[in-house]
């Protein structure tokens, strides 16, 4: 019997894919890399990186995820029906949380940035359609392993731009860390926790499409008694899987490493693993990019390098504001998807299918902006909401996961 292909997706405003290959060797010293192109991007929910691109001979410009938790890369099942790709079956199988399922391919296309062109690329297919409502922007795809193998990739969130490179000798800025994850198609990680008392030393996913800060599975968390302290909160909460909406918890983490940098009190999702993206024990979960925004990345697959350049973000305060409201961008209207049990929303009277048409009498359809106000822990801001066709006002108590 044939074997079948498997890739990993975890989508939580993230992308996670994992294929099963052979590792790519160390290049040998060679000549300088040589500057290639830069180009913007815009950050959205948790600090994801969206890059924008062309296909082919097409005129629309299309939004792509940069995701370092991707092994290939891939469009949406509604772009590639706006443009009319052709699609060729498979039997290779994507699996992700909550869910699994066959996927097709569209085979040999260019992808062009501003200075750069890739050719040859065979993206698979997905639906993006629940990712898109969750960052209230159209994605119509992920961009991972395919694009950062080729190249040196430096990440500068400061500018927010992307600057490439050819491979070759590369001469990283002095005052920052070199990491050597080891690496397939998707890197891994080591790095110490702490959660009081207990101390736990694992593998992770280094996760730039994941949209928050940490992901643990249960069962790691099980396993080495993470949550036996006293007083720590576990709030339940939402997030998104291949299946669709998955619920997860989230706490805190007392103390994490990311190379030689410590966060503490940072917080994290938990969620059970039931396709096991993570293959436990071999990983205890994912970083994301709500931690790794905080600094500047230098990509260098070849060499099986990251550099870390702490920016002036790294000292950003974490989010810890808690509302219990679920919100998504649909049909140009940020509706209330889900009020989760025992929260502040469910509280002060919120309910799914309520519309938000403003924020403290700001009106817009800007989902990032609603966000940002729905962060100041502490306030009662003012919802305008609009439900079975009757305006109402409502006050959202913000309360801290701390």
């Amino acid at each position: 019997m044939r074997n079948q292909n498997f890739i990993h997706v975890c989508i939580l405003g993230l992308l996670l894919c994992s294929f099963t290959a052979q590792a790519q060797e160390d290049i040998e010293d060679g000549p300088e890399a040589q500057f290639v192109t830069r180009f913007p991007f815009r950050q959205y929910y948790g600090g994801v990186v969206v890059l924008q691109a062309k296909l082919d001979q097409y005129p629309d410009t299309l939004q792509f995820l940069l995701d370092t938790g991707s092994a290939g890369i891939s469009l949406d099942t509604s772009t590639c029906l706006m443009l009319n790709i052709p699609l060729t079956p498979s039997d290779k199988i994507v699996r992700g949380l909550g869910a699994s399922k066959v996927i097709s391919f569209a085979h040999d296309h260019s992808l062009h940035f501003p200075g750069l062109t890739i050719d040859s690329l065979d993206f698979h297919i997905n639906d993006y359609k629940l990712i898109s409502q969750v960052y209230g922007i159209r994605i119509d795809g992920i961009i991972g392993y395919s694009f950062l193998s080729k190249f040196i990739v430096q990440v500068d969130y400061d500018k927010e731009e992307i600057v490439v490179y050819t491979h070759g000798r590369f001469k990283y800025p002095r005052g920052g860390h070199l990491m050597k994850p080891n690496l397939t198609f998707i890197p891994v990680v080591t790095s110490p926790l702490r959660s009081g008392k207990r101390e736990a030393l694992h593998r992770y996913y280094f996760d730039t499409g994941a949209g928050m800060c940490l992901l643990l599975s249960t069962q790691f968390v099980k396993d080495s008694a993470l949550l036996m302290r006293r007083k720590v909160k576990v709030i339940p909460t939402e997030a998104q899987g291949l299946g669709g909406k998955m619920q997860m918890f989230i706490t805190t983490i007392s103390e994490f490493r990311v190379g030689t940098y410590n966060f503490r009190n940072v917080p994290t999702y938990l969620f059970d693993d039931v396709t096991n993206i993570t293959s436990y024990p071999s990983l205890g979960g994912m970083i994301g990019n709500d931690l790794l925004r905080r600094f500047n990345l230098t990509l260098n697959y070849a060499r099986k390098e990251i550099y870390l350049m702490p920016n002036t973000h790294f000292r950003d305060q974490f989010d810890y504001s808690y509302t219990g409201l679920i919100i998504y961008l649909i049909d140009g209207r940020i509706e209330v998807t889900d009020v989760i049990k025992g929260s502040p929303a469910e509280k002060a009277g919120f309910r799914i299918g309520d519309f938000i048409l403003a924020v403290n009498n700001n009106f817009t359809n800007n989902l990032q902006i609603y966000r940002d106000q729905l962060k100041n822990i502490g306030t009662r801001p003012t919802l305008l909401l609009m439900r079975d066709g009757e305006l109402l006002l409502k006050k959202l108590p913000i309360r801290s996961i701390l």
